[in-house]
């Protein structure tokens, strides 16, 4: 199985049942459900929602235009995400311990992210939010009802597409450090709109690919410990999507 969220991926789930971590103590080996992989991802969401509100205040208190002593706290909470997510990747096992962690550190930068948008354009922190949301509730419901399925093509398409912005992504961050940017693409012109809502768009349907692998992983019986796993990368793909969002929105305030 292909897919473009590098959490959910194919090499996570090839091994059959129980077969991801074969020194899982039994009393965390009980199958993963459903269910559980919506409460784990609702207890992140919150965790996530707690700490983000402690540096949005921070930043509002110093006027909402620079970090400032809420600095600390995002580059912490950045780096704490990072490595939780490193150790999760390479060890799901570690999932029911590290989801929360990388959910709090999520929480701290996102915080600061946000509180700094919604300084120079007021509201769209909720029209992100309530975009973001608006896109899981209407995706879910797409792939329930069988209107929108991940069929092979579908994953290859979508793989190709993350490829392409993970390049661009990649060229603009190493030529920044030399004075070089890719042209249009960051402005709030009609390419650098148009590239966001591309992006955007990717970034949603990348859910369907992480509905596709929480369901094969339940039909096959993945061990419990699998639903804060599966939790964490439907996190990763709601985070990127929410950032997109904000970006996009703000290019869009700019032409007004």
């Amino acid at each position: 199985m292909r897919t473009s969220n590098p959490v959910l991926n194919s090499h996570t789930f090839e091994d059959g049942p129980f077969g991801i971590d074969q020194d899982v103590p039994s009393s965390v080996s009980a199958s993963m459900t459903i269910q559980g992989v919506v409460l784990k991802t609702a207890i992140l969401l919150l965790i996530a929602l707690g700490t983000a509100g402690f540096t949005w205040f921070k930043v509002i208190a110093e006027g909402g235009r620079d970090l400032g002593a809420a600095l600390p706290w995002f580059f912490g909470g950045l780096l704490v995400s990072v490595i939780a997510s490193l150790i999760m990747f390479f060890k799901p096992a570690a999932s029911p311990f590290l989801a929360p962690v990388y959910a709090a550190g999520e929480g701290l930068f996102l915080g600061g992210v946000s509180a700094i948008f919604e300084s120079r354009y007021p509201g769209i922190v909720t029209q992100a939010v309530g975009c973001t949301f608006g896109t899981l509730a209407g995706l879910l419901l797409a792939y329930q009802s069988g209107l929108i399925r991940a069929t092979e093509n579908f994953r290859l398409g979508m793989a190709a597409a993350m490829g392409g912005i993970c390049l661009v992504y990649l060229v603009s961050l190493i030529g920044g450090f030399f004075g070089f940017t890719i042209p249009y693409i960051h402005t709030s012109g009609v390419i650098g709109i148009g590239f966001s809502v591309f992006v955007v768009i990717v970034a949603a349907l990348n859910l369907v690919l992480d509905f596709d692998h929480i369901e094969r992983a339940t039909e096959q019986r993945f061990p419990r410990y699998m639903e804060w796993y599966c939790a964490f990368g439907l996190m990763v793909t709601l985070v990127w999507l929410y950032l997109e969002l904000l970006r996009l929105l703000a290019k869009l305030s700019d032409r007004k």
